[in-house]
């Protein structure tokens, strides 16, 4: 399991290309008939996926961890971004279409990832970080999700964010998770964008069609910089920094968040103007 260890905005105003994709970037996190995870110090956030094609994938415990099982400190949460699967929860078994999500409370042992036929197997992309109470597992479909309208087409950055682990959703100790899809002919995600100063995020993007890609942008409101990503993997961003992207395309993503404060609404603004 990879490690991604804390940067300082001082020392991010000096990398190259290579390095805020050495520190940043979550790439080949999908392997078939393999759990890929890694490690951040970003508030502990585990970033994973779990693609079961010809065989059932249980999710073990890593040595970084010093855990007797995986979620023996940790609680999780997971959307299905293709085919269809089930995830079975100490013998409780979760049916899972794309787009649902199931959260997983601290303390749970046997997880085990299943895709219903190798013609359209599923595609579990996960997220975790510690937790100190449990709360029930549970799933939910994107109609149940709790909906926000953001950005207009003149902008275009029309688009739903729907919002399945936050408070008034699936009830979790400090994670918030949700998925951000677009209207037809808006392609910007989070702009203008915001901070997160009690917080860490990190998106993962998918449904990109091959051949296309994303930019995303990073780094202090003064000192952004970018990175170019391919379709389904991940990006890692700090408190300090904005978190923003466009693409040549049409595209969907998952953002989670892990720190202080579960109000989705707690963001701090920066206007378009002091970008540079």
């Amino acid at each position: 399991m990879k490690i991604y260890h804390q940067v300082h905005p001082e020392d991010f105003s000096h990398y190259k290309t290579k390095d805020i994709r050495e520190k940043f970037l979550v790439e080949n996190l999908l392997s078939p008939d393999k759990v890929e995870c890694v490690y951040t110090h970003y508030d502990r956030m585990v970033v994973g996926a779990a693609y079961p094609v010809n065989k059932a994938l249980k999710l073990e415990t890593y040595d970084q961890l010093k855990a007797e099982y995986f979620l023996s400190r940790r609680e999780m949460g997971i959307l299905n971004i293709a085919g269809y699967g089930s995830i079975t929860v100490d013998g409780e078994k979760f049916a899972l279409e794309k787009m649902d999500c199931l959260y997983i409370g601290m303390g749970k042992q046997d997880i085990v990832f299943s895709s219903n036929g190798a013609a359209s197997p599923a595609k579990f992309i996960f997220f975790s970080c510690p937790a100190h109470q449990s709360y029930p597992t549970r799933s939910m479909k994107p109609s149940e999700a709790m909906p926000a309208a953001m950005g207009s087409l003149d902008n275009n950055n029309e688009r739903t964010i729907n919002k399945y682990i936050h408070n008034d959703g699936i009830k979790s100790c400090q994670l918030l998770l949700g998925v951000t899809s677009f209207k037809k002919g808006s392609i910007w995600n989070t702009m203008p964008p915001h901070l997160h100063d009690r917080r860490m995020e990190s998106y993962f993007y998918f449904d990109l069609p091959e051949e296309q890609r994303i930019i995303h942008f990073m780094g202090e409101a003064d000192e952004t910089r970018h990175i170019f990503l391919n379709n389904e993997q991940a990006i890692l961003s700090p408190s300090w920094s904005i978190h923003s992207g466009v693409a040549t395309a049409s595209y969907s993503f998952i953002w989670a968040m892990a720190g202080e404060n579960m109000a989705f609404t707690d963001m701090d603004a920066v206007p378009l103007k002091t970008l540079q």
